[in-house]
């Protein structure tokens, strides 16, 4: 039976084998080459508005639940649901007001500081992509996902007048501050032909490549003045003010440190190699700005705490965002170094040298560590990283990796019109806003009460717990 078994299998065998031959795909034609083309085209659509839908929640996730945690653990009990009601109506105010006609403000083409109402309702936001902000997603996911940025900048802001703002002359400052700061930044760097606009016809060509300037300088520089101008808490340096819950931070500042990864690396607008490099560029930061921080604190005070360790992450990703793009790792850990270390002497010394009330460090970490990155920024800038300061098909060197100092001053430009935009515009809100309101700032007696109960009617903590 054996030798049957084996005379049949020998038999077969070359049939078999023809069987496994691949049959003839015949000739190449335009027509395969089209569709196989168009066939890759598609997948690299689908894949990259799949990372931008991602990571434009990840964006949100920064405001609610990553800052209304991180925010609402750092004041007193009896302004907890005060301060996080700030970043969550927000999501709500910022995004009607996108809507209508704040994307048309930021992103049409119009005057180099402001764009025209072409898009006023969203009207032409649709699914065919806009060939200068996302040629391979919808011209809808590009607006979804810059609305996310639009959010969380104004909310930066409360963090420097947490626990003294009346809400209703919140809502109106932040409304204000959109139209009057936040849209002409966006359209000056992002914007096509925006004033600052280092790819799309600007006159100074400064590199942001995920806010550094429209987000973080614009937010904590318009902080410090609020701070300066609503003043100082009652019993401001003559009693504790400690956080409630530095757990609650915790956890909002490791949700800002995941959802930062949207931010930078979703500002690729495409799941590419250069949406990778902002990913790596962004956590080597992040993780050596923490270091940097708990070190410093470390030697100044004795301890490393848990808030020095949250706060200097949060610096880093800061410090690292306009450079994200264009920096290489090894660059990237240095940015986040100075960060960690410049913003917690400004948020230690300097601001017990001036005395001003920085509630929770809004400037000292935004607005400097906004700072100290886009300066940088033009330092390590190198065309290595992002083939997107190639022009017309020859690289162009930038920072001084590449030998062109140039570049630094460039980014000077940008920084000085973001502060100057934001010292400016956010004065005359608040001057407006006192106008209407009879004053922004809540009554001593509201004040001692808290935010909870005397804004909101409600209590997040009972006194007792």
């Amino acid at each position: 039976m054996p030798r049957l078994l084996w005379s049949f299998a020998i038999a077969a065998m070359p049939a078999l084998l023809l069987a496994q031959q691949p049959t003839p795909a015949g000739p190449v034609t335009p027509e395969k080459i089209a569709a196989m083309e168009a066939a890759i085209a598609a997948a690299q659509s689908a894949g990259d508005n799949a990372w931008m839908l991602v990571s434009a929640a990840l964006v949100l996730m920064m405001t609610g639940p990553g800052l209304a945690l991180f925010y609402g653990g750092l004041v007193r009990k009896k302004n907890v649901l005060g301060t996080m009601m700030q970043s969550f109506i927000l999501m709500a105010v910022i995004t009607v007001l996108w809507g209508l006609f704040g994307y048309s403000l930021a992103f049409a083409e119009g005057s180099p500081f402001l764009g025209d109402l072409r898009y006023l309702f969203l009207n032409g936001v649709g699914s065919t992509p806009h060939p200068d902000y996302g040629a391979t997603v919808p011209h809808q996911t590009y607006m979804i996902y810059q609305l996310m940025f639009a959010i969380i900048t104004p909310g930066l802001i409360a963090g420097a007048f947490a626990e003294r703002m009346k809400f209703n002359a919140m809502l109106l400052f932040m409304i204000l501050w959109e139209i009057v700061v936040y849209f002409p930044m966006a359209h000056m760097v992002w914007g096509k032909g925006g004033f600052l606009n280092a790819f799309l016809g600007g006159t100074i060509p400064c590199l942001d490549f995920a806010g550094g300037t429209v987000v973080h300088i614009t937010s904590g520089v318009s902080a410090l003045v609020c701070a300066i101008y609503i003043g100082r808490r009652k019993g401001y340096q003559r009693e504790p003010m400690k956080p409630h819950s530095l757990v609650i931070s915790f956890i909002g500042a490791c949700l800002l440190w995941v959802g930062w990864f949207g931010f930078n690396a979703g500002s690729a607008v495409a799941a590419s190699s250069l949406a990778t490099s902002a990913f790596v560029a962004t956590h080597f930061a992040a993780a050596t700005a923490a270091l940097g921080w708990v070190i410093a604190e470390w030697i100044h005070n004795g301890k490393p705490s848990v808030l020095g360790g949250i706060s200097g992450c949060v610096a880093g990703l800061v410090a690292i965002t306009p450079a994200s793009g264009f920096v290489k790792p090894m660059p990237a850990m240095l940015i986040g170094l100075a960060g960690g270390v410049g913003c917690f002497l400004m948020a230690t010394w300097v601001k017990s040298k001036f005395s001003y009330d920085d509630s929770l460090d809004a400037f000292g970490v935004h607005g400097a560590g906004g700072t100290i990155g886009a300066i940088l920024t033009g330092v390590f800038a190198t065309s290595q990283v992002n083939d997107g300061l190639k022009v017309a098909g020859k690289v162009q060197p930038l920072g001084l990796v590449d030998g062109n100092a140039g570049q630094i001053l460039n980014q000077l430009g940008g920084i000085a019109i973001a502060w100057v935009l934001a010292i400016a515009g956010t004065l005359v809100i608040l001057k407006i806003c006192d106008l209407v309101f009879g004053g922004v700032r809540v009554s001593s007696e509201d004040e001692t009460t808290g935010l909870d109960l005397s804004m909101h009617g409600e209590e997040g903590y009972t006194f007792d717990s």
